[in-house]
């Protein structure tokens, strides 16, 4: 992904193998990353376990949060697309226990049913 693409928001597929490691340290033993995506400086790491979403904060990105969320624990998801006039699509991760869902904006360069799909086939098996 290049500045441009960073800068202007767009979220693109990431090799699984750098994500691997990159986040070796976070990842229990036998934990393999099977799609990551990244979305400016955040990702959405899909691993055979469960779903991390990274979220860098701050100007230089140095404090970062890992939410690790196991798949059996999400109760529902939705997928609002972009539309003529609003260039977002946005995807919303409903978890038990919790009101409030985990919500993550993406722009048309990535294919926003490409991530709701994965999603789908981890916690509909």
């Amino acid at each position: 992904m290049g500045l441009l693409d960073g800068m202007l928001g767009n979220a693109s597929k990431v090799d699984n193998a750098s994500v691997q490691d990159e986040f070796a340290q976070l990842l229990a033993p036998g934990e393999r990353v099977e799609h990551a995506y990244k979305l400016i400086r955040d990702f959405f790491v899909f691993t055979n376990k469960r779903l991390v979403v990274v979220d860098k904060q701050g100007l230089t990105g140095s404090k970062v949060q890992y939410h690790s969320i196991p798949y059996r624990s999400i109760t529902h998801f939705s997928v609002e697309t972009a539309g003529t006039f609003d260039l977002e699509a946005e995807l919303k991760i409903w978890i038990s226990s919790t009101a409030v869902p985990v919500s993550k904006t993406f722009n048309k360069k990535l294919s926003i049913y490409e991530v709701q799909a994965v999603l789908a086939s981890y916690v509909m098996p």
